[in-house]
């Protein structure tokens, strides 16, 4: 399975998160730490704050942080939660997509097993185990 953009955005925000949990970051230096796209990060994040995930402030000093312990979010329902409008196939879309295959397909059945043991593996996991630890500050001389 294959994640999108988004999703890998949002997992890396909220694993940066985690690593420094009474933090807050602004999305200028989670985009210049991970290299990604700025513009994309704000969507990402407006997102996970959407969701609970993230609790975000405006204005000076503002940014965004953890709105819960990271040892309460499962990647699972993470991945559940960004990946919402991206079918693996096209047959998974919501209005059925338009594959010919639909009415004798022997694979469908298959592709959602296999997203959801996929799925079931991430809900074993905790944002927590995945915190993404702070770098060392170098010592000023």
């Amino acid at each position: 399975m294959r994640l999108t953009a988004f999703t890998d955005y949002g997992l890396r925000a909220l694993m940066r998160l985690a690593g420094e949990p009474d933090r807050s970051f602004t999305t200028d230096e989670i985009a210049k730490e991970f290299e990604i796209s700025r513009h994309h990060l704000i969507k990402v994040v407006q997102r996970l704050a959407t969701a609970g995930y993230v609790r975000t402030q405006r204005g000076a000093g503002g940014g965004f942080q953890l709105a819960r312990p990271a040892r309460s979010i499962g990647l699972g329902q993470v991945v559940r939660d960004l990946e919402d409008n991206q079918p693996i196939v096209e047959c998974f879309r919501t209005d059925g997509g338009h594959c010919v295959l639909t009415p004798r397909c022997r694979l469908r059945k298959r592709l959602a097993d296999a997203r959801e043991a996929f799925l079931a593996e991430l809900d074993k996991t905790s944002l927590a185990d995945c915190a993404y630890p702070t770098r060392p500050r170098s010592k000023a001389a």
